[in-house]
């Protein structure tokens, strides 16, 4: 940690300034990170915003998790790349809170800190078996087949097996069991990796089971994506048509859900679509009302996964949230399969000097500014320090969720600013002091200008193979071609 007097001292160096501009750090650049630093530039003028990220990359999901056939829902970067290129925002890439630089020395650096990373990690089901091979996060998946350097060398093993048990209904389930079961011909048109590509060009997975806890009314994706899987080409659907008899509990939730619904009516109508799958006919099995209970190992490969348990539910009501939850029945079945992923959700992580709820996965704050002390009668903050996005409240919701995320914690910086509690009155270095903490840890600034050296070179690749871009996706050529 570099020491607070080094900072004090660069405080004083440019004390001689004429009315200082208050001074905002934004951590994280996915859809979180540059609604908040777009809101902050537009409602306050003379204000400085500084946005960094660990990656050299910028653009956070939008750019490894969003999936590489969905190119309308990445245009957004365009408005993303507006607001780094404004004259009073910074992008530093490849400047990882916690060991570039702590919590701590940005809240001494800057007047306020937004905290926007995101979600990089997982929830774990908590069974047995979890640790076999063949498991994976569906996030880790996601981060393979879009080039994310973190999950480069996944490498999952898609030929030693022809089924695939995804856990979760919601919308990432469905997009890795798009990209298994999708024609390659399609994905070689996308942005998809090119790692991704040839592993599923051999790819051997002809089923794939989605698995969910509760019933078609409750699942969680969205009918856009629903009806994207099941528009694919000589793909054979199978849902039992006992899971789709509903009861007065789930006609209610349709009745105040129109989502809900339309989904229902979707699954219904692929139910009765067609018979049994024609031979070599890839399979998309959507199983309800079952939990995972473990994991089994293979009879031929010692620590491999070779099956899953499943617990048969049902559902019952939760007076508190007005839910239907599913609890087990003490029925068990069996699906043999190679690969499992796991699509039960993301989750972000704690950092030194951070108040953190663990169970939930975020921080304890209230419209966006961060508690201190939630517990006492009076509630305490912490002094400008703001969080935005699944660190917010969960991840959860799509990348239009974080616009009025951000507004909701724009409201509550800009209050801050109107009482006072935020002032350019006290002198803070900001981006220069950054750049002089960084420079003395040796640390490698990937300024956006940089990243645009990056970007062209992959739509250059693209180009030559017909792909929008062919991405990049180790550390050290992301690095070469930015310092080029």
């Amino acid at each position: 940690m570099a020491s607070f007097g080094k900072i004090r001292w660069i405080s004083r160096s440019i004390s001689t300034l004429s009315s200082p501009p208050l001074r905002i750090c934004v951590v994280g650049s996915g859809p979180a990170g540059f609604y908040t630093a777009e809101k902050i530039l537009k409602a306050h003028e003379g204000v400085e915003v500084d946005v960094i990220d660990r990656l050299p990359t910028p653009f956070g999901l939008v750019r490894s998790g969003v999936a590489p056939d969905h190119p309308e829902t990445k245009i957004v970067t365009n408005q993303f790349s507006r607001v780094a290129r404004n004259e009073r925002c910074s992008f530093f890439g490849n400047v990882s809170l916690g060991s570039s630089v702590t919590l701590p020395e940005l809240r001494e650096l800057y007047n306020a800190v937004v905290l926007a990373y995101g979600a990089e990690s997982d929830r774990s089901l908590g069974i047995p078996g979890e640790d076999l091979a063949g498991i994976y996060a569906a996030r880790e998946f996601v981060w393979w087949y879009n080039g994310h350097p973190d999950c480069r060398n996944l490498d999952p093993d898609l030929k030693s097996t022809d089924t695939a048990v995804i856990l979760g209904q919601g919308n990432v389930a469905l997009d890795a069991a798009r990209i298994l079961l999708c024609p390659t011909k399609e994905l070689a048109k996308t942005d998809i990796a090119s790692h991704a590509l040839s592993a599923l060009e051999e790819s051997s997975i002809r089923k794939v089971y989605l698995v969910g806890r509760r019933g078609p009314v409750q699942a969680a994706w969205t009918a856009k994506e629903l009806r994207e899987v099941l528009g694919i080409k000589d793909l054979h659907i199978h849902i039992q048509q006992a899971d789709l008899v509903t009861t007065p509990a789930d006609e209610i939730e349709m009745k105040n859900n129109r989502i809900r619904k339309r989904i229902y009516e979707l699954l219904s109508k692929a139910a009765t679509a067609g018979q049994g799958p024609a031979p070599g006919q890839r399979e998309l099995h959507f199983v309800f009302f079952r939990k995972p209970d473990r994991f089994l190992e293979s009879d031929d490969r010692s620590g491999h996964l070779g099956g899953v348990r499943l617990e048969k539910t049902t559902l019952k009501g939760d007076d508190e949230s007005a839910k239907q939850v599913a609890v087990g029945t003490g029925e068990y079945e069996d699906i043999s399969c190679g690969l499992a992923l796991k699509s039960i959700g993301y989750k972000s992580v704690a950092i030194d000097g951070l108040p953190f709820d663990n169970y939930k996965g975020t921080v304890p704050n209230l419209g966006g500014r961060v508690l201190a002390d939630a517990s006492k009668d009076h509630m305490q903050y912490e002094t400008g320090l703001y969080v935005c996005g699944w660190l917010k409240r969960g991840p959860t919701g799509i990348i239009a969720t974080n616009l009025y995320c951000a507004e909701d914690t724009l409201a509550c910086i800009s209050d801050d600013i109107n009482k006072g509690v935020l002032s350019s009155n006290s002198l803070k270095p900001g981006r220069e002091g950054l750049r002089q903490l960084l420079d003395s840890r040796n640390t490698r600034i990937v300024p956006f200008d940089a990243w645009e050296k990056i970007d062209l070179e992959e739509k250059r690749r693209g180009n030559l193979k017909n792909k929008p871009r062919e991405k990049i996706t180790t550390w050290d050529e992301l690095l070469e071609v930015a310092t080029e």
